[in-house]
């Protein structure tokens, strides 16, 4: 079986650790797409077919997509998996999430990559010990929508931070019967719509999802005292909690909304 990457990046300054990674990345995936923002930097956009040197033997390539619509960054890396590659499965990512994970703990992503082309859709969430490095502003909002997606999957979830696989199946369905509407929104979307259409939906939960955010423009991933002073500072402005109470309700609107669909089962 193979596996594709769908993931969305807004760059902060994650190149250099992009283009270190690079290789391993092109080890796992049979193909990568990288969706971005309308407003991505031109270098950057450039720069991204030339980080790897694709031998021609292999099936590995690359997409870049730059979406004249923020909202659909999620929904249409998913569409160019399926359209541009024929892998069995699909990996859904935050890219600075996703070099974090790489980059500190390989053999996690390793092992999580396989479980996905295990499951029709595999959630991937975050451990306590994950969670603990995050803003105090994310823990408490998203404990919150959290618990609404959990309640209608029927088990404990953390949806927030992105991480998703999919089977091909699983995924020509959410584009199917999915719009690009609410991005962050997809967090709840997608995984309850797949669990009404009757595609089995698996948690798993990984300490590689730690907070990313203090990683933008270093040259590594940061430590434990980083993210700290990074969160405290993050909590310690209100626009940021009042973003979060944003993010939270959207997803949890986006859970509403779902369960009230008429259904076309897959």
């Amino acid at each position: 079986m193979t596996i594709a990457l769908a993931a969305t990046w807004h760059p902060r300054g994650e190149m250099p650790r992009l283009q270190r990674l690079m290789p391993t990345l092109s080890n796992v995936y049979a193909h990568i797409v990288f969706s971005l923002p309308p407003d991505a930097p031109a270098d950057v956009v450039e720069r991204l077919p030339t980080l790897v040197d694709w031998d021609s033997s292999t099936t590995n390539h690359m997409a870049v997509i730059i979406n004249q619509d923020w909202n659909a960054g999620r929904y249409a890396a998913i569409r160019t998996a399926l359209t541009a590659g024929q892998a069995n499965h699909i990996a859904y990512a935050d890219l600075d999430r996703l070099l974090r994970w790489v980059e500190t703990r390989p053999e996690e992503w390793h092992s999580s990559m396989e479980a996905i082309q295990r499951h029709e859709c595999l959630i991937i969430g975050r451990s306590q010990e994950a969670y603990r490095t995050h803003p105090q502003a994310l823990v408490q909002t998203e404990a919150i929508s959290n618990q609404v997606v959990s309640y209608f999957l029927g088990q404990a979830v953390d949806v927030s931070a992105g991480a998703k696989g999919f089977s091909r199946r699983a995924a020509q369905y959410l584009v199917d019967h999915t719009q690009p509407r609410r991005a962050l929104g997809t967090d709840a979307e997608w995984t309850i719509l797949l669990k009404r259409a009757g595609f089995p939906v698996a948690y798993i939960a990984v300490d590689g999802l730690d907070w990313e955010s203090a990683d933008r423009y270093q040259l590594k991933a940061a430590d434990e005292a980083d993210q700290r002073r990074a969160a405290a500072k993050y909590d310690a402005d209100p626009k940021h909690w009042a973003r979060r109470v944003e993010v939270a309700l959207e997803i949890v609107q986006s859970a509403l909304d779902t369960m009230d669909r008429d259904m076309i089962y897959g």
